[in-house]
């Protein structure tokens, strides 16, 4: 029997099952629904291995809880402070694997956290699988998130791994295991360290959602300090005139999705090549109307051409992010009329 004596000796998996047990089935039903499988299971075989647990022991563990909390005062929780914690009780190597996978894609488990990596990423790393990996995968994630990797494998493969999936029947644990442990390691480890944001990315993303005389005023404060510094910000900023690189095709697939009120004053601004370039996708009558619209709207304060832009630019990358259009790295690529 757990005795009061012995309460120091009981790791956190006992104590919590010691807690638990305490508190009832209703409220322990509702604390294992909060969990992960793994935490579930080690609380239920301590559980299996208390035999009986004093109200002695009870008491005082209730009365050990109560204490650290009253003595701890504010806390406040950070990855520096998590970091630190952990860098005490693991070797680097492990602290440091998992807090790539904390600032990598949410989500509690493994499963949750591949529904939220892009679609184009997860693809890009199954098609170099084996169709059954990629097999244990897909039927582990969303269908609506695994319909959409699937249609971005080759072919060929695709159709492999469908035929692995129609064959599977219930996975076995060790292998569910094996693949998980695969996809932490190569997988996530790598994602969450190519995630981490350049600075200057971070400034230029900053920038281009600068009214345009703020940003200004920035840049060239920037270039005094820096001008190297300046160019590489510059050279990452997305604008309005950027989309000059666009084909005719992502134009339009732009202008089909674009309100309608924004785009007379957007084009109010810009230059002719980009005017036209818009213009060029529509038809005969349609581009005509939008010409009058344009030159119905007389002067127009810059504030708020740069909100039209702004808008039109932010439904651009939403549109290359998602794989409708593609925005080339390259700011010398023009397109020509």
């Amino acid at each position: 029997m757990a005795t009061a004596r012995n309460v120091t000796s009981m790791n956190g998996a006992e104590k919590a099952a010691v807690f638990m047990l305490a508190l009832g089935e209703e409220q322990c039903a509702k604390l294992f629904e909060m969990m992960h499988e793994d935490e579930i299971k080690e609380i239920s075989f301590a559980m299996t291995q208390l035999g009986n647990v004093s109200a002695e022991t009870v008491e005082k563990l209730c009365s050990d809880f109560s204490s650290s909390l009253g003595s701890t005062g504010m806390l406040i929780g950070s990855y520096d402070s998590t970091e630190r914690l952990l860098m005490k009780s693991l070797s680097r190597e492990r602290a440091s694997q998992i807090m790539e996978e904390i600032r990598g894609p949410a989500g509690r488990t493994m499963w949750d956290k591949l529904g939220n990596v892009n679609e184009a990423v997860l693809a890009n790393y199954l098609k170099n699988e084996y169709p059954q990996t990629v097999a244990v995968v897909l039927s582990k994630v969303r269908s609506d998130h695994a319909a959409r990797v699937l249609g971005l494998l080759p072919d060929g493969f695709a159709m492999e791994v469908i035929m692995r999936m129609l064959r599977m029947e219930s996975v076995q644990r060790d292998v569910l295991d094996s693949v998980e442990k695969t996809l932490r390691s190569e997988f996530m480890s790598n994602l969450a360290r190519s995630t981490r944001r350049d600075s200057h990315e971070l400034v230029a993303d900053i920038f281009n959602n600068l009214d345009r005389q703020v940003e200004g005023r920035f840049m060239s404060a920037l270039e005094e300090r820096s001008r190297d510094t300046a160019e590489r910000v510059k050279s990452l900023m997305f604008t309005f005139d950027d989309l000059g690189r666009l084909p005719p095709e992502a134009i339009g697939k732009l202008m089909r999705v674009v309100e309608k009120s924004k785009l007379p004053t957007a084009l109010k601004g810009a230059s002719e090549l980009i005017r036209n370039l818009f213009l060029s996708t529509l038809s005969e009558r349609a581009g005509k109307l939008l010409r009058d619209e344009i030159a119905s709207l007389g002067p127009i304060r810059l504030r708020d051409v740069d909100e039209a832009q702004g808008a039109i630019v932010a439904l651009a990358k939403e549109l290359a992010q998602s794989g409708e259009i593609e925005i080339s790295d390259s700011k010398d690529e023009q397109m020509v009329l």
